[in-house]
């Protein structure tokens, strides 16, 4: 394959490209699904194939194949397409310099989860199910698995050519509860489950069976809760509901394609402007974020992006100031930087994007239970049910799972069907507290999408349960 990938480059540059790189990618995921007792899929997929990115005439070029017998075709599909896209360019494409790397890495992993056995993990699955199954009223039970396994190369004509192995795992349960027209769920450990850059051991870490009958209780609760109450509210925010607040208000406005209006069609573009960095008061004093593609079982971390440029560890938001944007070699140029390393593709049939690494909310020094005890009157918000959000990630709207009142200091009544609004900026500058490292958990997000023609990237969110004063509750 080295061999083959390297003639490729050459054959490149001889057809006109001052620049080229070669991603191929191999692919191997495996998904199991329990529903009311009984197996409901069990899915495998493999598949590879190349991509080949190149600049020519001043313009880029992609083309991918799941054939690889013939490289040179599709170098020479990717040149023409570059040169056919020089007929519009305003400008010519420039990249930052980068180092070439000759580098192996694979993710730490003590258990493959594709050597576990397929009824152990199916056995693993219906056990959570049986225990969920304690009462009539939960008509919906639900438990799934996923384990997947890339294996990528990077070669690019700069002398770059890294081999990175990522294996993931992760999973969840859900219940469902049903009486007359009032319909409520429960899910652990979020409403997507949880997934990361790990073996098996970390499906094990999950412990379905301890929280199971737990969350099909709280289900069966929700059924003749109150609604939770409407007005001026102080929250605290569990950290799967605060993973997606992170996600949608903070990691999608920070990729500096969207800001530069390269990659806005899907889902919008951005209230950020180059101008803000280092002025712009994104929260309180309270709230620092970093993106990390360092940390060792995120979703989001990797040893290189699909640039060849090392995954890093960057500040975004300092002590409430914004100051980093998630760039790549050709934007980072605009601000006079270079890449921290965020570009990505999903698979071998996709152009990189900017991507979220793991877009981390930094601990504090708060332990759950004093925050509360500190609360005299609050709401406690838990697992994300439901949300929207404009086109600059500015104006949002959150609805959870799960509820409880906080009174005096106590955790009261559970409530149902909450749902909080605000601004980006101002909800976050209504933050006065955020718990310490021993609530902090990194929860992964698979399925992020992005771009036109959609890719689903892998990402990260490192967070604690933290607390905003004053907050619009619908």
């Amino acid at each position: 394959m080295k061999e083959k990938i390297e003639k490729a480059l050459e054959a490149a540059m001889g057809l006109g490209a001052s620049y080229a790189d070669i991603r191929f990618t191999s692919r191997k995921k495996e998904s199991l699904s329990v529903k009311n007792g009984r197996p409901e899929a069990i899915s495998n997929t493999e598949d590879n194939g190349i991509g080949v990115r190149v600049i020519a005439e001043g313009s880029w070029g992609f083309s991918s194949s799941s054939d690889i017998s013939d490289l040179n075709k599709v170098v020479k599909n990717a040149i023409d397409i570059a040169r056919s896209s020089g007929l519009t360019k305003k400008e010519d494409v420039c990249l930052d310099e980068a180092k070439p790397i000759i580098a192996n890495h694979i993710t730490p992993c003590k258990i493959d989860p594709f050597s576990v056995p397929l009824e152990e993990k199916l056995n693993l699955l219906l056990q959570a199910d049986s225990l969920m199954n304690i009462n009539p009223k939960i008509k919906i039970r639900e438990a799934g698995l996923m384990s997947f396994l890339e294996d990528k190369i990077f070669a690019s004509t700069e002398g770059s050519y890294i081999d990175q192995k990522r294996i993931e795992t992760g999973g969840e349960i859900a219940a469902t509860a049903i009486e007359g027209s009032e319909v409520q769920r429960r899910s652990y450990p979020n409403n997507f489950g949880d997934y990361q850059s790990r073996g098996f051991e970390f499906v094990k870490e999950m412990d379905f069976e301890k929280n199971a009958e737990r969350i099909a209780e709280e289900a069966l609760c929700l059924l003749s809760a109150p609604k939770a109450p409407a007005g001026e509210q102080t929250i605290i925010v569990d950290g799967g509901q605060l993973t997606l607040q992170v996600h949608e208000s903070i990691g999608h406005p920070i990729e500096l394609d969207r800001v530069l209006g390269t990659e806005s069609a899907y889902a919008g573009d951005s209230f950020l402007k180059p101008e803000m960095l280092g002025v712009f008061r994104y929260g309180s004093n309270l709230i620092n974020i970093t993106a990390d593609a360092t940390l060792e079982g995120g979703l989001g971390s990797f040893a290189f992006d699909d640039e060849g440029i090392p995954g890093q560890k960057v500040d975004i938001i300092k002590d409430g100031v914004f100051c980093g944007f998630l760039t790549s070699r050709e934007t980072a140029r605009v601000l006079g930087q270079k890449s921290n390393g965020t570009m990505r593709a999903d698979g071998w049939g996709r152009i990189p994007l900017i991507r979220m690494t793991n877009i981390n909310l930094l601990p504090g020094e708060w332990a759950l239970e004093d925050l509360i005890a500190d609360t005299e009157d609050g709401i406690y918000l838990a697992t994300n049910k439901c949300w929207s959000i404009d086109n600059k990630r500015l104006n949002f709207q959150f609805g959870c799972e799960f509820a409880r009142k906080i009174r005096n200091g106590r955790l009261a009544e559970v409530m149902k069907n909450p749902v909080y609004t605000g601004i980006t900026g101002e909800f976050w500058k209504s933050c006065d507290a955020v718990c310490n490292k021993n609530h902090w958990h990194i929860f992964g997000v698979p399925n992020c999408g992005k771009g036109q023609p959609g890719q689903s990237a892998h990402v990260g969110h490192g967070v604690a349960p933290a607390r905003f004063r004053r907050v619009r509750m619908l």
